[in-house]
């Protein structure tokens, strides 16, 4: 699995629309990629709803999304279809995803995106 992760930490930072995300996945694609991994969060740096669609609809190896547990984006994974998905705990703060996922104690956040 290639992260397009750095891709989506430079768009972040620039205005221009560079680097494109669906360019690099496919360039990984053809550089013989299993798979890509695309991140949709709440915060930046993530990829915008629209990359993760045209993503999903240009590559042709497996698509991991790594998301964060809000309606909003388990609505869009719904819709996406994802052949992985990798759910990961996030504060609206932090840079980077700070610490574990303890489903066991939490359980209740989990079951509503888990069931659908």
């Amino acid at each position: 699995m290639i992260t397009l992760r750095p891709c989506a930490s430079a768009l972040s930072r620039r205005d221009r629309g560079e680097p494109d995300p669906i360019e690099a996945a496919l360039i990984c694609e053809a550089a013989g990629a299993h798979g890509i991994t695309a991140h949709l969060r709440e915060r930046p740096p993530a990829h915008q709803d629209r990359d993760i669609i045209q993503l999903r609809q240009a590559v042709k190896v497996r698509l991991n999304l790594e998301m964060a547990n809000t309606p909003e984006i388990v609505d869009i994974a719904l819709r996406l279809k994802p052949d992985v998905v990798c759910m990961v705990p996030e504060r609206r703060a932090e840079l980077t995803t700070e610490g574990g996922l303890d489903v066991a104690a939490n359980r209740r956040p989990w079951r509503t995106p888990a069931g659908r």
